[in-house]
């Protein structure tokens, strides 16, 4: 058990705890995690603590991390999708490992998917909302449909139960019956739930940022993604 992988997680929350659905679902890898100390979901809080990324991921790299991934979605789209690339190569240059962040794994997820045709789903308030569709779009994806929280506070997104995050999702796959997928977004929601049920009444994939950003992770660091009861994602094969 000691020589199990190691791979580094950079959390909005100052505790810098280790999501839970990380050991649910691959408890064969271990994780390690650095906090921000993110409290809200807008552009002066992002503003407040995007510069100390590169410092985590160095911190990271000295716990033995083979992989850095930032696990804040909202955090690497809000300035855009070349913003998102420069945060991705500062993680890379300050840890000496392979990168990403989380809004990378949503749209890595997606094409492994096969998915253009998104209904959307978010924690988030308009401002962020306006950031994520153009980070999408710009990504040539297709949002059918949008619906939102519209929560600011990061204690606040921890706080909302499953069954409300399942309704979120449902509410925004029956604005866009002809979407290809549900897009979940925001790291801070716990949907492993939604996924379960979205799936099994929509017959169409689910992804998550919590969930898409832990299987991104693993694929990055070169290891199996797959992983039983986590969701179509998480039986698509490995990269080659």
């Amino acid at each position: 058990m000691l020589n199990r992988p190691q791979l580094g997680l950079i959390v909005p929350p100052a505790s810098g705890a280790v999501p839970p659905d990380a050991a649910t679902i691959y408890p064969q890898y271990s994780f390690l995690a650095e906090g921000l100390g993110l409290t809200e979901l807008s552009s002066n809080g992002y503003d407040s603590v995007i510069e100390t990324v590169g410092a985590a991921a160095a911190r990271l790299a000295a716990r033995g991390a083979s992989v850095v991934s930032l696990m804040g979605t909202s955090l690497s789209f809000y300035r855009g999708p070349d913003f998102n690339g420069v945060l991705e190569n500062e993680i890379a240059t300050r840890a000496g490992v392979p990168a990403l962040t989380m809004s990378t794994a949503i749209l890595e997820a997606a094409t492994a998917l096969g998915v253009t045709r998104l209904a959307v789903a978010t924690a988030y308030r308009d401002e962020v909302n306006v950031s994520l569709l153009r980070f999408l779009e710009a990504a040539g994806l297709e949002v059918l449909s949008l619906e939102h929280l519209g929560i600011a506070s990061v204690d606040a997104v921890h706080q909302v139960p499953e069954g409300e995050v399942t309704e979120l999702g449902r509410r925004a796959f029956a604005a866009a019956i002809d979407a290809e997928a549900v897009l979940i977004s925001c790291g801070g929601l716990a949907t492993r739930a939604a996924v379960r049920t979205i799936e099994a009444e929509a017959g169409i994939p689910v992804i998550t940022s919590p969930l898409a950003g832990l299987w991104a992770t693993v694929r990055r660091a070169g290891l199996d993604p797959r992983a039983d009861g986590a969701g179509r994602l998480f039986s698509t094969a490995p990269e080659q």
